[in-house]
């Protein structure tokens, strides 16, 4: 049995960017933990709050619903509160994650690793797939947790394939090529995501595709983000979600398809 934690930046993360991997771990008999950095204080807030129940209580709820679809066996929190998004005046927050102190919140995540006994842990690429404050601040305590964990784990960055997105939108109406540009700058400036040449992992999850969308689904109240995929047909969910990708730095360059769990 291979134990993995899933370092995540906010509730919702995991279930777009590393669910498949999740199920599919899981149905293996594998252990799999997911750690919050944040608790997802500044997503949208919905109308459906009941009395005195706060957005932190509703997202650490669907969190739970998520982690069920999934097989997820441990969820953790950080607790550092939400940054916002680049330039949003949460950023200056003290308590926020993006001002955490680097060592302080590696240590909250290697003492995880540390209890865990993890073989891997995952985070985000170099600028957190499309630069917000919060993935960029998990890759970085991602590696310097890595460092400094008693059994140093294997270290695997989440990251968005972005030539196979520049496919996908090829094939799209002219008019809907407009909306979208995987090229253009996202929330840094940078481009989203990471080149296949970058890329060292495409893990085939298509067979965990209902999972899938049942962890997004535990997610409602981020209507935008979910909203939008929920909205996707089938065949469309299929293709859009069907991949995942990861960087393993140390590895020779070129994007192979596997299961990183049977290197």
């Amino acid at each position: 049995m291979t134990t993995i934690v899933f370092f995540h930046a906010h509730p919702d993360d995991e279930s777009s960017q590393t669910s498949g991997s999740m199920a599919r771990a899981s149905s293996e008999g594998h252990r799999v933990v997911v750690v919050y950095g944040t608790n997802g204080d500044h997503g949208e807030v919905p109308d459906d709050l009941a009395p005195g129940e706060t957005l932190v209580d509703r997202r650490r709820k669907e969190a739970a619903a998520s982690a069920k679809a999934l097989g997820t066996h441990r969820i953790a929190w950080l607790d550092y509160v939400d940054s916002g998004m680049t330039g949003w005046e949460q950023n200056s927050d003290p308590a926020s994650f993006l001002n955490a102190d680097l060592d302080e919140a590696a240590d909250r995540l290697v003492a995880i690793l540390d209890e865990e006994d993890a073989d891997i842990v995952t985070g985000y690429d170099w600028h957190g797939g499309y630069g917000h404050p919060d993935h960029i601040k998990v890759h970085q305590v991602l590696h310097r947790a890595a460092e400094k964990a008693n059994r140093r784990p294997r270290v695997l960055e989440a990251t968005m394939n972005r030539d196979a997105m520049r496919r996908m939108i090829s094939l799209a109406p002219f008019e809907q090529r407009e909306e979208f540009d995987p090229d253009g700058p996202a929330d840094d400036g940078n481009p989203i995501g990471s080149l296949e040449s970058e890329i060292t992992w495409e893990v085939d999850v298509s067979a965990f595709i209902e999972q899938r969308r049942a962890a997004m689904q535990a997610h409602a109240s981020q209507v935008t983000d979910i909203g939008m995929f929920m909205a996707m047909p089938p065949e469309v969910f299929t293709v859009m979600f069907g991949s995942e990708y990861y960087i393993e730095p140390g590895l020779p360059p070129g994007m192979r398809r596997g299961w990183f769990l049977d290197d």
